[in-house]
């Protein structure tokens, strides 16, 4: 990989690593047009764009850390001391109310305070994706992932399933309202992730929005639920990369790492400024024309599928 490849690969990463748009898909594709590890095989070269992607994930990950550092702060914080005074017995003396995003006054539904709550939400929500992308390591890092039927075929069905959300939701609940429901929702729909062409922030904002979020908090959880299955799936790639990847690539992995988590940081700021006002309209429309343009090239021919 040279370094304008790295730098085009981390581009492509940042700009659609938040956006419902499929960042694997496009990862891919570019991978392919760059004809990236074109000197493998198959199998290996499957397993080296697999290694490279995860890899470049970190730096939108670090992009994640540094732009909600304040909530992740406040989420640890009020996590140790609310646990804390539950295990020392001082956590009776918590107010039994709190305010919802509507204004309205509402039960609080524990005893921890709701960014410790939030902390359990992410918790809770990172095991599907976690026992799931364990169970199917082999077949998510081999060549049925990186076929371009399967990701277009699936940038079209979460297109679809996302434009089904948004009809039926109610965009009514706040970040101060979510529950175990909104965690088993986001966090299983986050499992079609793996699938590449899904999308992990579409399929977790489309979950978020079936539960009755508002667009702009189901894009905060999903953000927020990102940073674990990202650090797992890329740290653990990590390890791997430097057996798969071939010599002299870690330069180049640096330079797309950091371009990624460069553009990746102005993504999210556009999308959660985006989603105040706007629907997920424009995504659906652009997962619908991509995921049929592909599937054109690949019937008539003119891209292969693997």
């Amino acid at each position: 990989m040279s370094l304008l490849q790295a730098i085009i690969i981390g581009i492509v990463q940042g700009l659609t690593e938040f956006i419902p748009v499929s960042s694997t898909a496009h990862l891919v594709f570019a991978s392919k047009a760059l004809n990236l590890f074109g000197g493998a095989g198959g199998q290996l070269q499957a397993e080296q764009t697999t290694a490279t992607i995860a890899v470049v994930q970190l730096g939108t990950l670090v992009a994640v850390l540094i732009y909600f550092a304040p909530d992740i702060l406040t989420i640890t914080v009020a996590f140790i001391r609310d646990h804390l005074a539950l295990l020392g017995g001082g956590g009776g003396t918590r107010p039994r109310e709190t305010r919802a995003a509507s204004g309205a006054v509402v039960g609080r539904r524990s005893r921890l305070s709701d960014d410790a709550r939030l902390g359990w939400l992410v918790i809770v929500g990172s095991i599907p994706v976690g026992v799931v992308g364990l169970v199917f390591k082999h077949q998510i890092e081999g060549t049925f992932t990186k076929n371009l039927w399967v990701i277009a075929t699936m940038m079209i069905v979460v297109a679809l399933l996302l434009a089904v959300a948004e009809k039926v939701s109610t965009h009514r609940r706040g970040m101060s309202e979510l529950g175990l429901r909104d965690a088993l929702a986001v966090g299983c729909a986050q499992v079609l992730a793996l699938i590449p062409g899904a999308s992990r922030s579409g399929s977790t904002i489309m979950g978020g929005l079936f539960a009755g979020e508002k667009r702009e908090t189901a894009a905060r959880f999903s953000f927020l639920l990102s940073i674990p299955a990202v650090a797992a799936s890329g740290l653990l790639e990590l390890k791997e990369a430097v057996h798969k990847l071939p010599p002299g690539s870690a330069v180049p992995l640096a330079v797309a790492t950091v371009t990624a988590g460069l553009v990746g940081y102005a993504s999210i700021w556009f999308l959660l400024r985006y989603l105040r006002t706007h629907s997920t309209a424009a995504f659906i429309a652009y997962r619908l024309v991509a995921g049929a343009l592909i599937l054109a090239l690949l019937w008539l021919g003119y891209v292969r599928p693997v």
